[in-house]
């Protein structure tokens, strides 16, 4: 049993931001399914977007993120995020993020980039690895403050909740404790026990056959969370990225959309241009758009990829701007300044999560989610580019701020069970953890990719229900390994997604449907999505 102020479960920016904050305020322990690093904040590109330069507005700045979030953005959250956004970043450069700055400015004056759905240049980057640079930084300050234990190779199986200790609790409010989790290098499942709970444990990338996640993106925090009853939201707002590298080789590789914020187009294998059919912005429209565009000019064709043209860049600006990606693309024999770069849509971001409040919490007492995990109205029906690392840094600041109040109960933990593995013994049948995991994957992309229809959500309905009965049944069977809880994972956020999207009668945003192509009134009974 290990007893801490704050159990913060994820060490992406949202994880190690909140991580670094409650450091001031009480012990913190910070679990992560593999090394501290491994995150999809250190994939993220194109950088943080934010009100700086003398052109911009945060009026602008929220009306571009109403815009992209298709009528669902809570715009009070828009506004919050919005107007705190440039200090937190303060906070970041103080913890020694280098964002690219003018080469032809003395006073080092950022560069800012332009991308998807933006009415201005607002988006600070490091290149084009900012996520690394803001990583790296973060873990940094983690590894040398003492406040802070980080338990690497550690994977969440489930929160402990008043639910789980019913006895003890009849008829009490629900309230989380901790978590059981699992010690993959010792094979050992120990008990964390904390006044205030975390989860940040990023996204979902990983339900689908194709996305531009890490392996770790499995929808964990999500999936823990509607187990022990907290109110989920929103999930079938599955963010397509346009652009990811096609190649056999390159394995989740995303072409950042900064490149057509630098005047990249978008051409089929023949050299012709499309985007101008589908939105007036063309390269620039926000990611729906372009997602579909792309996914809609490759099934009336027959081809496997478009194309991303930068040549018209020389060499020189591509290599400073983007030197990860030209030497990536190289790597595969694409020279960026000669050879346009074969790009199709993969799964990027939920939009959806665990409903949350203003300042982070979830309907299940002592419970904050925070970053991708979380859904807290920001982003609505679709994500605006490169908002979602400033979400992260604004709802940290603020979990933190209203945590405070639960440091100061005098309230003892209660007498909870160790874990209890049963009769559960070795499996020696991992194919069918495999089988699964694969089966879930190709189908959620074949039925629940980018565009939907009744007849396709129905099946994939039908599958997951048969799916989730075996899982269950192997899970309660046989030893928990992490694989096995990455699978039960991605089948409950699998079924979230599917149940969304039956249950959404209109086409909005991310979510688009053969069978209801056209956006429903703005009524109440449209704006969330519950499950609990």
């Amino acid at each position: 049993m290990i007893k801490t102020d704050y159990l913060i479960i994820g060490s992406g920016i949202a994880g190690l931001n909140c991580a670094l904050k409650a450091s001031k305020l009480g012990s913190v322990a910070v679990i992560t399914k593999r090394e501290i690093s491994e995150s999809s904040t250190n994939n993220a590109q194109g950088g943080i977007a934010a009100v700086w330069g003398p052109d911009d507005t945060f009026e602008q700045h929220v009306q571009d993120t109403l815009n992209a979030g298709a009528g669902l953005c809570d715009k009070e959250i828009v506004d919050i995020v919005v107007r705190e956004g440039p200090d937190r970043i303060k906070e970041l450069i103080n913890w020694g993020v280098k964002f690219t700055v003018r080469e032809e400015n003395m006073d080092q004056e950022f560069e800012l980039g332009l991308e998807g759905g933006h009415s201005r240049r607002r988006i600070l980057h490091a290149g084009d690895i900012t996520g690394s640079e803001i990583e790296q930084k973060l873990v940094d300050q983690v590894r040398n403050t003492p406040e802070i234990q980080v338990y690497e190779d550690h994977i969440a199986i489930d929160l402990i909740t008043t639910g789980k200790i019913e006895r003890q609790f009849k008829g009490a409010e629900e309230k989380c404790w901790g978590a059981y989790v699992l010690d993959k290098m010792n094979n050992r499942i120990k008990m964390f026990l904390a006044k205030v709970i975390i989860i940040a444990s990023g996204g979902t990338g990983k339900v689908y056959l194709y996305t531009s996640n890490p392996d770790v993106a499995t929808g964990d925090g999500i999936a823990m969370a509607y187990r022990c009853g907290a109110t989920i939201a929103n999930m079938e707002f599955i963010q397509f990225h346009p652009t990811c590298l096609y190649h056999p080789k390159a394995k989740s590789f995303l072409i950042s959309e900064a490149l057509r914020g630098e005047g990249g187009i978008l051409r089929l294998k023949d050299g012709q241009t499309f985007m101008e059919k589908y939105h007036s912005l063309k390269e620039l429209a926000p990611r729906d758009v372009v997602a579909r565009a792309i996914d809609k000019e490759l099934k009336m064709r027959g081809d496997d990829c478009v194309f991303l043209d930068m040549t018209h860049h020389p060499a020189k600006f591509l290599k400073k701007r983007f030197p990860n990606i030209y030497k990536k693309c190289l790597e595969f024999g694409i020279d960026m300044a000669a050879d346009p770069i074969p790009v199709v849509p993969a799964a990027h971001y939920c939009c959806g999560g665990v409903l949350t409040n203003r300042d982070g919490e979830t309907s299940i007492r002592n419970l904050f989610a925070v970053g991708e995990t979380a859904c807290t109205g920001l982003h609505g029906a679709n994500r605006l580019a490169s908002n979602s690392l400033l979400e992260a840094t604004v709802f940290a600041e603020r979990i933190i701020q209203k945590s405070k109040e639960k440091l100061l109960g005098k309230e003892e933990f209660p007498n909870i069970p160790a874990w209890d593995a049963g009769q559960a013994t070795d499996s020696n049948e991992l194919v069918v953890v495999s089988q699964n995991w694969e089966e879930i994957r190709r189908f959620m992309w074949n039925y629940v990719g980018i565009v939907r229809s009744n007849r396709l959500l129905e099946r994939a309905s039908h599958r997951i229900e048969l799916l989730r009965q075996e899982i269950a049944e192997y899970y309660w069977n046989f030893i928990v390994t992490s694989d096995l809880v990455e699978l039960r994972n991605i089948a409950t956020v699998a079924e979230l997604i599917i149940r969304s999207a039956r249950s959404r009668k209109e086409s909005r945003g991310l979510h688009y449907t053969l069978d209801h192509p056209e956006k429903l009134q703005e009524t109440s009974n449209t704006l969330l999505n519950r499950f609990s």
